[in-house]
């Protein structure tokens, strides 16, 4: 038994190495043949003795036809997506800016390529791959781990030999490359079955499958771009990506170090054109400073870190034909023009549809019936109208008149002073505007009940089920029934999620409401402040303003929202459904009042905490975070490369300086 044992965690080191050396490496050292002999001999040991069978082994990779329905993780560190720019200019400014926060003249970045496929996070025990989940909101996402142990590229189990952490995330693109696209696209049609549109939408839906072995015989590929770990072997981020390569992860070769501006734009320069001669889809470049230390006192914003950008690559453009505009009303009772088009391929999708915007936006184009238009993909993601070809313009075209009274309900339309936007004023009459919010209040990342969507919500909105969002939480399975595409789990399923919608935080029922200007940002803001729906509902604008970051336009728009009565039955409603409408008391309670009464300034760059993390640790402690100095400025958290002028200014006006080390021993954080 012994000697089984050993021959098969052999035959395991050999057909993992081999697969590295195939799909990573490019380079096999024996034949396919041979790997078939000793995969066979591998099935047969483990067929025969069961009970050295292991998850992880090579004989996996073909997947299972066990059905499958994906469980939810939240992500340990959220996954958050880059600020983006398309132009050179901005790189530059952006390089300049992280200089100048760290106080330096140049900093060293790294330049890596922007795959165009699915993010994905990889969770490694003892060298073993245990989770692996999709990026879905950056908080949270799908749990794939079947169909990713499916992918060659991918290390299962790393030998400790190799140098890697006991425990680390790892998080990369996963991407079905050009060839087994085309492949797949000729079987489909082959099979007279829909072809993929891109490979970035091929990729996404075979990590979705929710077979196994389908999505084994896709040909994905992974390409990795970030390690986290509590113990990485280096401190910045190139050298410990080329570590990862010698756990058996496949980094992109293009990897470089820049120590300047003129590197980064010969960079950029190279790579728009070498990028198509790349095996698989990409859509620009990301560039990252490379001392972890320095992305640490960069931090974040609320979407995206300080220290990386995306650098997006031109946008490709095509010209073709106006059918004709229509006008679609938006949740907030917005009205846009769209641009429906003759098709055109466009960086590898079918573009038949545009927005338009505005009114001004027509006009400042000066569309005409029918005329040849050019249409770009901002991002290679969305297609937007950029210009005409007048020359070709038809003789009797008339100019595109925007409409005056509302294409779904009939009420005249209103122009915002001082705005672009056109709106149906109808809020409570007009269907895409109830139906919008119905489906906005059910989405995702607001109350997130499984079920309703964009059809499913028409639907409840044109059977008469659901007028406001508070009719959701009075709906019956039998009633659901009726529904196009509603079987008896379907149904139990949406009334599975309004139930468990219950739960959710009050700064979620906040965003969910439709308030205008109150999105999931600002919401966690105002719920902080105001407790609970009721002190909201009674606030004055000048109270209302005086939360931080509530603008005079945010405020209007909620005392706007709570003089409807409209919104004030529904709310009340909400509520005796069982709605959190006040702030859990974990989120309000303080970690102490250590700080309480204070106004402090933070200044420079630190090793224990980010800046970010220290404006929150301010908080929970009772103090205030103020971003300029003052006499009513109490103390400066004061790290290295403070700048100058604020030395200059604080002690001008006698304010205590205080270390990383003197802050943390006083809130209790040695």
């Amino acid at each position: 038994m012994q000697k089984t044992a050993e021959r098969i965690a052999e035959l395991r080191r050999e057909l993992n190495k081999h697969n590295h050396l195939y799909y990573v490496m490019n380079a096999p050292e024996i034949s396919d043949r041979d790997f078939d002999f000793m995969m066979k001999e591998l099935e047969a040991l483990e067929k025969e003795y069961p009970e050295y069978d292991d998850p992880l082994s090579p004989t996996h990779r073909v997947g299972s036809d066990i059905n499958m329905s994906f469980e939810q993780a939240e992500h340990v560190r959220p996954m958050l997506s880059l600020a983006n720019t398309y132009n050179i200019d901005e790189v530059e400014k952006w390089y300049s800016s992280i200089c100048s926060a760290l106080g330096k003249e140049q900093t060293t970045i790294v330049g890596e390529m922007k795959y165009d496929g699915t993010s994905i996070s990889l969770i490694y025990e003892g060298g073993r791959l245990i989770r692996a989940v999709t990026r879905g909101d950056g908080e949270r996402g799908d749990i794939v781990t079947e169909n990713v142990k499916t992918i060659k590229s991918i290390p299962l189990d790393i030998p400790a030999e190799t140098g890697r952490p006991d425990s680390f995330e790892i998080r990369g693109e996963i991407l079905l490359p050009w060839t087994e696209f085309e492949r797949l696209n000729r079987e489909r049609e082959a099979n007279d079955e829909p072809l993929f549109a891109n490979p970035r939408n091929a990729a996404s839906g075979t990590l979705k499958l929710q077979n196994s072995a389908e999505a084994a015989s896709r040909g994905l590929d992974a390409y990795f771009y970030y390690v986290l770990s509590d113990s990485l072997p280096h401190s910045n981020h190139f050298d410990n990506l080329r570590e990862a390569a010698k756990w058996g992860f496949k980094m992109a070769p293009i990897l470089t170090r820049l120590q300047s501006i003129k590197a980064v734009d010969d960079f950029i320069n190279y790579w728009d054109s070498e990028r198509k001669h790349l095996p698989v889809a990409t859509d620009g470049l990301v560039f990252k400073a490379d001392s972890l230390r320095e992305q640490l006192n960069l931090g974040f914003t609320a979407k995206s870190p300080r220290w990386a950008i995306a650098y997006k690559f031109p946008a490709e453009r095509a010209l073709t034909q106006l059918q004709f505009v229509s006008f679609e009303v938006g949740r907030m009772g917005v009205v846009t023009p769209v641009a429906n088009l003759d098709p055109v391929l466009l960086s590898g999708t079918i573009v038949k549809r545009a927005s338009l915007h505005n009114e001004d936006i027509i006009k400042k184009l000066d569309i005409h019936q029918h005329d040849m238009l050019y249409v770009e993909k901002g991002g290679e993601i969305i297609p937007k109208i950029t210009g005409v070809d007048e020359k070709n313009r038809q003789v009797d075209a008339r100019p595109i008149d925007f409409v005056t009274h509302c294409p779904a309900c009939g009420t005249p339309l209103i122009k915002i002073s001082g705005e672009a936007a056109t709106i149906c004023p109808n809020k409570y009459g007009c269907p895409p505007q109830i139906i919008g919010r119905i489906e906005h209040f059910a989405a995702r990342k607001m109350m997130n009940i499984d079920g309703i969507g964009a059809e499913t919500a028409k639907q409840l909105f044109d059977c008469g089920l659901v007028r406001s969002t508070a009719d959701i939480y009075d709906l019956k399975p039998e009633q659901l029934l009726i529904l196009d595409g509603f079987g008896p789990r379907s149904a139990q399923r949406v009334i599975e999620g309004a139930e468990e919608s219950k739960h959710a935080p009050f700064e979620r029922v906040l965003a969910a409401l439709s308030i205008p200007n109150v999105g999931a940002t600002v919401s966690k803001k105002v719920a902080r402040a105001v407790k609970n729906m009721n002190n909201l509902m009674n606030m004055t604008h000048e109270e209302l303003t005086a939360i931080p970051d509530i603008g005079p336009t945010i405020a209007d728009g909620i005392i706007e929202y709570f003089a409807d009565k409209n919104n004030i039955d529904n709310i009340s409603r909400l509520q005796a459904a069982g709605l959190q409408m006040e702030i859990r008391q974990d989120t309000n309670t303080l970690s102490s009042e250590a700080l309480a009464g204070q106004s402090i300034v933070i200044s420079g760059t630190f090793t224990h905490h980010s800046r970010d993390e220290y404006k929150s640790i301010i908080e929970s402690h009772g103090g205030k975070n103020v971003g300029s100095i003052s006499k009513k400025t109490t103390a400066i958290l004061a790290g290295e490369n403070m700048g100058p002028s604020k030395l200059e200014k604080a002690n001008s006006l006698g304010i205590p300086l205080l270390t990383e080390t003197e802050f943390l021993k006083l809130i209790g954080e040695a």
